[in-house]
Formats: C-alpha cells, structure tokens, sequence
C-alpha cells in the first residue's frame, strides 16, 4: 500500500499528489516563486480602479477627507464670506499671504482640490450605492431561504416536545406549523413554507429595513452633495455695511462685496429696500478687574424694510436670527461705531462730511480704527487716520486707551497725511486702508506735533492752514449725554441659496435612513414540526446579521407564544419534559445540510 503522505515530483512541479501543480504552497513552474498574478490590460486596470473607487472603504475615507480639506475654511478668513477679513489679513501677514492665497485657503469651497474630494465622494457613492440597490432588490423579490436540516447547529435555538390529542400525528404537526406561520405574520415576518417527507417547517425573516435605511442614508448623502453642487450655481453671498439712518438697496452696485454663482444673472437679485433706524446693544456694567466688564448682551439691528407692491414694515436682525426677506437671509456680522466727520477748506466751504465706519480692534472695549479720504477741495489731498475711543482714559504713558465700550466719554485722534491717495490712475484701493507711501505725515508719530484730538461737537484746525475738522455730535440738539452721540453701522451678510430646502430635506432623509439602519434588527427564525415517537417534537431557532443580543430572548418568545398557541387550538399537550436543545448528542451530529452558507444573505 502506497503512502499518500509520500512526496512526489511531477511534471507540474508539486511535491504532493494532494495538491494541483497551481496550490500556492507548490513550486510552480516558476521555480517556487509561488502563484503569479496575470498580467493587466488598460481596461483591466481602470476596472480595478473603478471597483477601489466604488468601495464602501473608499467612500468612508473620501467623507473623513473632505470633513478635513473643510477646516481651514473656518481657519482662515473666507472671501465669500468675510472679504474684509480677507484683507486685513493680507495687511497683517504680507509674506505669508501670497503663499497661502497660492494653495486657495482663501477660497477653500471653490479651490480646485477641494472639488476635486467633492467630485470624487460622489462618484463613489453613486459606484457603490448602485449595485447595491441591484442586489437589495433582488432580495427584496427573492424567498426566505429552506429551513436548514440541523436547526441545532444554531446558538439560538430550543426544543418542545407535545404529546397529540389524537391519533394522527402528522396533522397535528402540520397545524402546528400553520400556527407558527400565522403567528410569524402577525409579528410582521416575511414567511415561507416547506414541507417535505421529513417533516413541516417555515422560514421567516424580517429586517430588510435595516439595509433599506442604509441605502436611503447613502442616496441622501448623495442628494445632499447634487443639492449643495447645484444649488451653489443658483445662489450668492454679499457683504453690506449700513450706517444708522442709511438705507441699502437690494442691487449688484449696492454690495461691499458680492460672490454669486455662475448662474445668477445680474437682475436675479429681488428688489427690496432695508433702512438703518437703530442699534440697540447692552453691555455688562463696568468694575474694575471684573472680566465680564463691558461684556456684550444682546444685539438687535432695527430695520425698516420696504418691497414692492408691500407696505413698509419694521423688522429686527440679531445675532443667530436671520431675518428673511424677499427668500434672502440677512445675517448679523458684526457692528461698530461710524462717527460723522465734516472737514471744511480755509474758506469755510464744506469739502468733506459722512459717518465713517470705524473697524473695531478689541470687542471688549470697542477701541476702533478708521480711515478718512478727502480727495478734494484742499491744497493737497488728505488722508486721516483715526483712532476712536468710546469711554478714553490715559495710560500712565501718556497714552489714550479704551475701557469701556458704551459711549461714556467717547474721543477721536487722528493723524493727518497729506500728498498722493494713490486714487487717480484708477487702482481701487480698499476704503480701510490708508496707503501712506506718497504722502507726508503732518501731525502724531515721529513729526513732533501732537495728533488731533476731538470730542463730540469739538472743531479744531487743521495743518498749514488747510481748513478745519469737526466731529459732529449726533445727540439730539447736541446735548452732553454722549449715549447717542455717535451713529452706529452694522456689517450685514445677504445670502441667497435656493437650495437650503433640498439640503434640509435630504439631511431629514439622512437622519432617517441611519436611525433604521442602526435600530432595526436584521433576523431569520425557523420553526420546525417533526414526529417522533407518535409525538411531536418541535425546533425553534434564529439567525441574525451582525450583531443582535435581542435574538435569544426573541426565539424564546416565539417558542412560549407558539405554546399558548397550540394550547388553544387543543390538538396537542404540552409534555411534562421539555428540551432546551442543549443535547450533546443532537448539537454534534455532523450533516453537511446544515452548513453556514445555507444561512448567508441570498
């Protein structure tokens, strides 16, 4: 008798007659270089690209890496958002600008590799979701699989035996079944019966909500990448700031700054009119070394809108409150102070007078800087810089400082220069920024004469002669109490996206989808009547997918629910021993009939 164990060579090069010449632990014909992968065309490469692309893996990666690529968009100041941040950052890091407005951190929701992340999640999940829809509607049509042979084989699983009130058997088993059927359908499973020589049974399964939720989540995600695509063709962002007692107007020539999509034409704006009438703020009183001094409570721009066709209407926005007008948003951004400065020329004729905005450099004490451009009607023209202090004290270095950011005792400086703006060969140059390279300093720094200093109401005279600055008190009939001297503007943000209902929709669907795919358990459950011994003895069992710790108690009810069952119908009896299927005998019987793969998803 030949040893089977015994090495041979063949003509394939194996050792093992047990083995094929291709087994990978065979020499091959390579010389024992082990099994080589056929080589790939073209298409053969892009389908396995396709096939990474479209993986759930992939998916998952390409969502964590535009969760990522989106960070510096609220790191960095946004251009479509927040220009004027943009700008002030360029001034505060002028060799770091460049480089980073080269890598579009600047424009992160319109850079190319942000797109880029964007397109490719998208097509990712529409790979992946699609095949999947294929096979759960195919599963969807397809019967619960056969009761396997070896229900014991099964973690979950019980027995009971019932003597019969009668003499066939059989029937008794069969209605047995019936009543199982019935009672699976009743606690909503999808059922199927099948009987053969054997014995009765019927298959039940219920869950495929579960991968219904799954898929609807996925094609929402979907939804929500074409709506946010789409919509951001169709709509625009603009910036607006409105000093109180101004109006703006609701065009393309009204805006600060103004993103819109490639899709939003010039008269797709709605016409609307929105005036300033106050700015209603309340602050934290002020003690000394409490850091809640000066602290801002609540802020209320109070608006007058005007539509067409409409009678005006008062209106209020605030901060995390949106007011909507005409299926725009206007959003709060920020507010300060603009206060009203008229320069006159040394013939007393008024060359200059408007409420200028001034950027805020410290909420807590609203100390804020400005920039004031009289371009004519003097000698030379001038530029101020100015500096506003709400309540003013002086350091112990002779300094102004601000301590408080309500009006108490409010005071401007400024810093005259005087020569070229930079305006005349048509550069546009931001209105808060002052470009002092063509111009000669006149008052504060290094030229020896003290800055202009200015109370509400206080006119002073401005160098060489050139005319006169005054800072107006806005109070009603000038009065002392600086509460209301100086007007207040507010940065407003009008943004239009037709697409916001769909985004909200789709995250509904979303929110839905995974709740069903999280909660629902996916489960089979047999039940199985077989005579033995003129008796008949009864399987109970359950399989689930993925993880289910409910699954035991569930075929435990089944079984105690088909029991009071059976005893009403009063064929059978419940006999006195009952088997909780933990027979040793029973569980190691081998039958391939009982194997895995005849309890995996068909």
């Amino acid at each position: 008798m030949k040893n089977p164990k015994k090495k041979q060579s063949g003509a394939g090069g194996s050792t093992d007659p047990l083995r094929p010449s291709d087994h990978i632990d065979g020499s091959g014909d390579a010389g024992g270089d082990g099994v080589e992968s056929p080589r790939l065309s073209v298409v053969g490469w892009l389908r396995w690209g396709w096939r990474q692309l479209t993986s759930m893996r992939t998916a998952l990666v390409l969502l964590l890496i535009l969760a990522i690529a989106a960070i510096p968009g609220s790191i960095f100041p946004q251009r479509m958002a927040d220009p004027n941040g943009v700008t002030q950052y360029k001034v505060d890091h002028p060799d770091l600008f460049p480089i980073m407005d080269s890598m579009q951190l600047f424009d992160v929701y319109l850079s190319a590799w942000f797109s880029a992340i964007y397109l490719l999640l998208f097509l990712s999940l529409v790979g992946c979701v699609i095949p999947r829809i294929k096979h759960h509607l195919k599963a969807l049509r397809s019967r619960p699989p056969r009761t396997p042979a070896r229900l014991s084989r099964l973690d979950d699983h019980r027995e009971a035996t019932r003597t019969v009130n009668g003499t066939d058997a059989k029937a008794a088993a069969a209605e047995a079944i019936t009543i199982a059927e019935k009672q699976l359908r009743a606690l909503r499973y999808r059922v199927q019966r099948y009987d053969d020589a054997r014995g009765f049974s019927v298959s039940a399964e219920r869950g495929y909500a579960r991968e219904t939720g799954n898929l609807l989540f996925h094609l929402a995600l979907v939804g929500v990448l074409v709506s946010v695509g789409v919509g951001g063709s169709f709509a625009y962002t603009g910036q607006r700031v409105v000093v109180q007692g101004t109006s703006f107007v609701n065009t393309l020539l009204d805006y600060s700054s103004m993103n819109r999509g490639r899709f939003v034409s010039d008269d797709a704006l709605a016409p609307y009119r929105m005036r300033l009438d106050s700015f209603d703020v309340t602050y934290q009183p002020f003690e000394q070394g409490k850091p809640s001094s000066g602290q801002a409570g609540d802020f209320s721009a109070n608006v007058t809108v005007s539509e067409p066709g409409q009678s005006s209407h008062k209106a209020a926005v605030q901060v995390n409150h949106p007011l909507g007008i005409a299926g725009d948003r206007v959003y709060l951004l920020g507010n300060g102070y603009a206060p009203t400065i008229t320069v006159k020329n040394a013939k007393g004729e008024v060359v200059y007078h408007d409420s200028v905005p001034f950027l805020p450099q410290n909420n807590s004490t609203m100390m804020s800087i400005g920039i004031v451009k009289v371009t004519d009607g003097l000698p030379e023209q001038l530029g101020l810089q100015g500096f506003f202090y709400p309540t003013s004290a002086q350091l112990a270095s002779g300094a102004l400082t601000s301590v408080y950011p309500a009006l108490v005792n409010p005071t401007l400086t400024l810093n005259v220069f005087a020569g070229d703006l930079g305006i005349d060969d048509g550069t546009p140059r931001s209105v808060y920024v002052l470009d002092t390279a063509g111009m000669t300093q006149l008052t504060g720094g290094k030229t020896g004469v003290k800055s202009i200093e200015l109370g509400p109401g206080e006119t002073t005279d401005l160098p060489n002669g050139m005319g006169t600055i005054t800072f107006e008190n806005e109070a009603p009939q000038g009065a002392k109490d600086y509460a209301q001297s100086v007007k207040r503007y507010v940065s407003l943000q009008i943004h239009h996206d037709p697409s916001e209902q769909w985004v909200l929709g789709f995250a509904a669907l979303a929110v839905l989808g995974l709740v069903l795919a999280l909660f629902v358990p996916r489960r089979r459950m047999w039940v199985k009547a077989v005579v033995v011994d003129g008796a008949v003895r009864l399987e109970y069992a359950g399989l689930a997918r993925g993880e289910d710790p409910t699954l035991a108690a569930a075929v435990e009810d089944l079984r105690d629910g088909h029991a009071r069952l059976l005893d009403a119908a009063g064929t059978t009896a419940a006999s006195p021993a009952v088997d909780d299927g933990t027979d040793s005998a029973t569980a190691s019987e081998p039958d391939d009939s009982g194997r895995s793969d005849q309890l995996g998803d068909r």
